[in-house]
């Protein structure tokens, strides 16, 4: 089959867990398919939605169509993104289209998919398509709440005063008419995805609380949607080999973003007893990364000298460079997270991890089964969490050694055998169109 991936971002240029999956699945897919990929960049400097083909940097058999979106990116519909995916359908003629993510490209090119016949598959990373900002997580909060609260589920006027107040103007006198603007936006938006996911032939859901919830409060029909997990390539994760003589090291792989709750993990590190180490993982962002600095050295004691600053790695160096150097893995998000690649690379190279008791991070880390769950959003209970394993080394090990609760050797699914699954749905879906 001729595959075309759309996703919003490619590794290195861009390097989270949507992106990095996408371009698994691409690797395993090359082997017995013509893969392309239509994503994008951020270049000022270049023409805006001008197109180059690049190779994948690991798989030359990958061919990737980079859109430039250097101004574009905060929309949601482009009629020239459009154009240009039109005209590479025109050149492919692909078999099927498969989205990763929309966000900062088109909602609409699902359309010219759609018009010419061709089946449309989605997997869902996230909630962009029911929350326009994709986390449930508000940008305002009222008095009293702690900032970024979770939000209870999409409603138009809310959306526009606690998530698009950036945009408002100062002028108290103004607010309701900004906010009546910003509310008609977010329902022309919702109005459009909804006929978006109409013409998406079938979801992917790699949790089953996802699955849920687009299927429960978004009202995706059920015979749309397949629970399908993650796919990895486990050799990555293979030969972990903890680096000998050091203290306890707790580590965080991620975006330096509220969402992600590195906050949260910071000011629970400054409550542990002991000397443990704490390294975090992730591209610098600037002045948030630099906040983030000055609140562990701002922690008493010496606890934020015991805080290093890794910087990135490379996806396939995850072994030597992170596993290697840590005895549990963090995953603190506020957000309701789905199924979180490094809770799934940290089970298969045997890292037992700590994660929030919500979402499909909980689905995934079993209590005292392969890790710990602590109370949603309580550093005080995060730190109680990892206290216990700073504590117990041996038995730190001995949750890692369970691995993935899913599979009874622990294995988290191959990807090779993920890609089968995946274009045994591609096939079905051209089958029922006689495609094949």
């Amino acid at each position: 089959m001729r595959v075309l991936q759309v996703i919003h971002g490619y590794p290195m240029r861009y390097n989270a867990g949507a992106e990095v999956y996408t371009q698994g699945l691409c690797l395993a897919l090359a082997g017995r398919h013509e893969v392309h990929v239509f994503t994008r960049q951020e270049n000022a400097f270049l023409p805006e939605y001008a197109v180059r083909r690049e190779a994948d940097p690991v798989d030359a058999r990958v061919a990737l169509h980079v859109i430039n979106m250097a101004r574009g990116r905060d929309g949601y519909s482009h009629q020239a993104v459009d154009a240009a995916f039109r005209g590479l359908l025109d050149s492919l003629c692909p078999d099927v289209v498969h989205i990763g993510h929309l966000n900062h490209l088109s909602t609409s090119l699902v359309f010219a998919a759609a018009e010419r016949g061709i089946p449309v598959v989605f997997t869902l990373h996230d909630y962009w398509l029911m929350c326009p900002r994709g986390q449930f997580i508000q940008m305002y909060e009222d008095a009293g709440q702690q900032p970024w609260p979770v939000c209870d589920g999409q409603v138009d006027r809310k959306c526009a005063v606690r998530c698009y107040r950036r945009y408002f103007g100062d002028d108290d006198a103004a607010f309701e008419s900004d906010a009546a603007y910003w509310t008609g936006w977010v329902n022309r938006r919702m109005a459009h995805v909804r006929e978006v996911c109409d013409a998406v032939d079938v979801f992917l859901a790699p949790a089953r609380y996802l699955l849920g919830r687009f299927r429960d409060d978004f009202g995706i029909p059920a015979d749309k949607l397949v629970y399908l997990d993650y796919g990895f390539h486990r050799e990555r994760m293979a030969g972990r080999a903890r680096n000998p003589g050091e203290d306890f090291t707790f580590g965080y792989i991620g975006t330096h973003i509220p969402a992600k709750g590195v906050h949260h993990l910071i000011q629970a590190f400054g409550e542990l007893a002991g000397r443990p180490r704490l390294r975090i993982w992730g591209r610098d962002r600037g002045a948030e990364t630099a906040g983030l600095k000055r609140m562990a050295q701002a922690l008493d004691g010496d606890a934020g000298r015991r805080v290093e600053w890794m910087g990135e790695y490379r996806n396939q160096d995850i072994v030597s460079d992170v596993f290697n150097r840590c005895d549990a893995i963090v995953v603190p998000s506020i957000w309701a997270e789905n199924s979180p690649l490094v809770i799934h690379e940290a089970q298969q190279a045997g890292v037992p991890v700590i994660t929030a008791d919500y979402g499909g991070m909980a689905e995934y880390v079993g209590h005292e089964e392969n890790g710990l769950l602590f109370s949603h959003r309580s550093p005080s209970s995060l730190a109680a969490q990892m206290q216990r394993l700073a504590d117990a080394p041996e038995w730190a090990q001995a949750l890692g050694r369970r691995g993935y609760l899913q599979s009874d050797d622990g294995s988290v699914p191959d990807m090779a055998e993920h890609a089968l699954a995946v274009a045994g749905i591609y096939a079905n879906l051209l089958s029922k169109r006689g495609s094949l």
